[in-house]
């Protein structure tokens, strides 16, 4: 009996290797981005990134199809996203664009990683108490997103780097990204959709449309997608404060 429970303990104290593999293969993603933005190829590094964030939503998939969700894989997770979609899209938009903006620059960046890291801290400390259908701030894969997305459409389309209204506009897209990130609007999160339910014939064709579209023109189409998802929370938001106005407003004059 002793050595049964031993066993157990043993068990639950492993790491499971195929979540965890794909966690490991998001974070060698984020560390090449960050690796080729210093060697000035900066659309490598930009779908670097959005090779972390597909590789990265797999992983908590993968986990729960197979039952091999651990505390280690949380922390593991986190601590990889931080590097991916911290860390990684700062230093690439930062190479790329705001370090001619000197101090300026830098510090929005700097505002970019902190509000990754307190967006991932606070998601960790909240996951038991939010809503699931919504994400409490922007979630950080698509601040990266946003991020990257922008350095690979500039990049794709040779936009005139000395021009400098593309440094300021990389300015205020990293900042946005940031503080998106730690504010309470809420995005949808995707977690409603259940993958294993059956879906009608026209679901398949559709998602064979997508897959045209994006391939049609990957930069502009993937950058535009998530200027629109990180709009919709503040969208969400303003909805919800508008319709509590009017509640109020109605109970006042039926008070």
């Amino acid at each position: 009996m002793g050595d049964l429970r031993l066993r157990e303990e043993k068990l639950r104290r492993g790491i499971y290797l195929l979540p965890n593999a794909f966690t490991t293969a998001a974070l060698f993603a984020g560390f090449y981005a960050i690796v080729q933005a210093m060697n000035d190829r900066f659309e490598a590094a930009a779908i670097a990134i959005f090779a972390a964030m597909v590789l990265d939503g797999m992983d908590g998939r993968v986990a729960r199809l197979t039952n091999t969700q651990s505390a280690f894989g949380e922390q593991y997770d986190s601590l990889s996203d931080m590097t991916s979609f911290g860390v990684a899209p700062a230093l690439v938009i930062y190479e790329w664009s705001l370090h001619g903006l000197g101090r300026w620059g830098w510090l929005a960046a700097f505002v970019y990683v902190a509000g990754a890291a307190l967006r991932l801290a606070r998601f960790n400390t909240n996951i038991a108490v939010v809503d699931k259908r919504y994400f409490q701030g922007l979630p950080s894969p698509a601040a990266a997103a946003m991020v990257a997305g922008f350095v690979w459409l500039a990049v794709d389309n040779k936009f005139p780097m000395q021009d400098g209204l593309l440094a300021w506009t990389a300015f205020a897209l990293t900042l946005y990204a940031g503080v998106s990130m730690v504010s309470n609007a809420p995005f949808f999160s995707g977690k409603s959709f259940a993958l294993g339910r059956s879906v009608p014939f026209w679901g398949i064709l559709l998602v064979v449309a997508v897959f045209v579209f994006v391939s049609s023109d990957p930069p502009l189409v993937l950058f535009g997608l998530f200027v629109i998802y990180g709009l919709s929370g503040w969208v969400q938001w303003l909805w919800r404060w508008n319709r509590v106005r009017r509640l109020q407003q109605e109970r006042r004059i039926d008070a």
